[in-house]
């Protein structure tokens, strides 16, 4: 006998599909689908729930088809942009999914500095079309992310301290609402929305195109890793905490404790890797930088010279493969002394397996001179950022692994500043009220709640790190 997986659809809401049939220019994909099983996966292999059907965007007026099904039917909505969200926010139980994947056009205006990205590109489609103009949007770090989720929570990568925050770079976009309204929200017109899409999350709409500045940057930049063994960390660490202190903006370092994938060539032990992206013309300059890391703390192996933007970009795909199982915690600080180092290091260094990873982006710069007020992102103050993040396969290690995630957030909490990125932020399932209030902060928060209360008062958009409107 068959498995049942779950019920089928209600006669309304079978009318109500069939009539989104007709509506869309792109695909419904339903349980009976040979394409359903890969149509409903989202990146985290944790998240494995069957929604009742996926529509595929083909167009944009595809978003209206949907949230007006959505509308009627009373299903639950999942809104996707590249899928790529460790919560797994792009698919929902017995709901409906808006997949926007498909809708990946970029169109580049290089006189103006311009680049306009539909809602399911991926980091590396904007890549491509601006590299050819000797162009960059600061985004993040890797290509397969959905530019949309990104922006959206905040987007920390390769050019945040020159360039600040994708969200910061955002000039406009046009959202459609959950009543189908269609907004254009910038800083010149509906400037309330345009304040909470900047960190805010997919709690407000359905985002259906992103125009974003570009900023000059070199065909080949200077890029590198500088890797340490275990038994170098502490002074490694030491010599980066005083490193960091004086950066100029071009300089964007992070720092990665893991055991690389094999096809990285560098054995099964754990290594500690700077890895710095240089945003300037000036390769010299960068090089007599890294210089003055190299020499107060000498690295076991090294690679550092120019990279092609694509490559660099790229780099780090094949760590987080579609599938992986994944949970993550996020710590924002910004003492990088011998206390905070004693602790950094009393849980890097049990990562002897492939699985798990912990990353310290350096911030300041570009992104610390935005004023706290200007952007619901949660956090300028903090020069660091901590990101323990999961990417294991077999689901037997779901305990221990999260387990360590909890422990490592939980021995940063002494040296913690206020917020969490939510673009690093697991799913807290039962908690999703609490976790968005903690992320942002009770001021922002508040402001978040009248905003939801206006574009989102009946809480469609509710599978995110969600803001909960105020009860009528």
């Amino acid at each position: 006998m068959a498995t049942v997986h779950q019920n089928s659809p209600g006669r309304e809401t079978e009318q109500t599909l069939q009539e989104l049939r007709g509506r869309l220019s792109g695909s419904l994909i339903e349980p009976q689908d040979p394409l359903y099983d890969d149509a409903r996966a989202v990146w985290n292999g944790m998240v494995d729930v069957r929604p009742l059907a996926v529509a595929r965007a083909g167009a944009v007026a595809d978003i209206d088809a949907v949230l007006d099904a959505a509308r009627r039917s009373g299903l639950a909505l999942a809104v996707r942009g590249g899928g790529h969200n460790i919560a797994g926010h792009g698919t929902v139980k017995d709901g409906l999914v808006l997949d926007l994947g498909p809708l990946r056009r970029v169109k580049v205006d290089a006189g103006k500095g311009l680049v306009t990205v539909e809602p399911g590109a991926t980091l590396a489609d904007v890549d491509r079309a601006t590299a050819e103009h000797g162009l960059a949007v600061p985004l993040g770090v890797i290509s397969g992310t959905g530019v949309a989720g990104l922006t959206l929570g905040g987007g920390v990568g390769w050019l945040t301290r020159t360039y600040g925050l994708t969200l910061d770079n955002l000039d406009s976009a046009d959202v459609v609402t959950a009543g189908g309204d269609h907004v254009h929200a910038s800083s010149q017109k509906n400037s309330e929305l345009f304040w909470g899409l900047r960190g805010g999350g997919g709690n407000f709409g359905v985002v259906s195109s992103f125009t974003f500045r570009a900023h000059p940057l070199p065909a080949t930049p200077l890029g590198g890793n500088l890797f340490y063994r275990p038994q170098h960390w502490r002074n490694a660490l030491m010599a980066v905490a005083a490193w960091t202190r004086n950066l100029p903006e071009a300089m964007n370092p992070i720092i990665s404790f893991l055991v690389l994938p094999p096809e990285f060539g560098m054995g099964d032990e754990p290594w500690m890797v700077v890895g710095f992206a240089w945003a300037s013309h000036d390769h010299q300059a960068g090089l007599n930088l890294v210089d003055q890391l190299r020499i107060q703390a000498r690295p076991d192996e090294q690679e550092v010279g120019p990279t092609s933007w694509l490559d660099w970009q790229s780099a780090m795909d094949t760590v987080f493969p579609k599938g992986s199982r994944g949970y993550w915690k996020n710590v924002s600080f910004s003492r990088l002394d011998e206390e905070v180092v004693g602790v950094l290091l009393s849980f890097a260094s049990e990562l002897a397996w492939q699985g798990t990873g912990i990353d310290i982006h350096h911030l300041d710069g570009a992104f610390g001179r935005v004023p706290e007020g200007a952007t619901a992102f949660p956090n300028r103050s903090a020069r660091y950022w901590l990101n323990v993040y999961g990417f294991w396969r077999d689901p037997s290690e779901d305990e221990r692994l999260t387990a360590f995630a909890r422990r490592a957030y939980a021995l940063m909490q002494p040296f913690s500043e206020h917020g969490e990125y939510v673009n690093f932020l697991g799913a807290e399932l039962g908690q999703d009220a609490d976790a968005a209030l903690h992320a942002y902060g009770p001021e922002k928060y508040r402001r978040l709640v009248a905003i939801k209360n206006r574009y989102d008062p009946q809480n469609v958009f509710r599978y995110n790190h969600n803001i909960l409107p105020t009860p009528a």
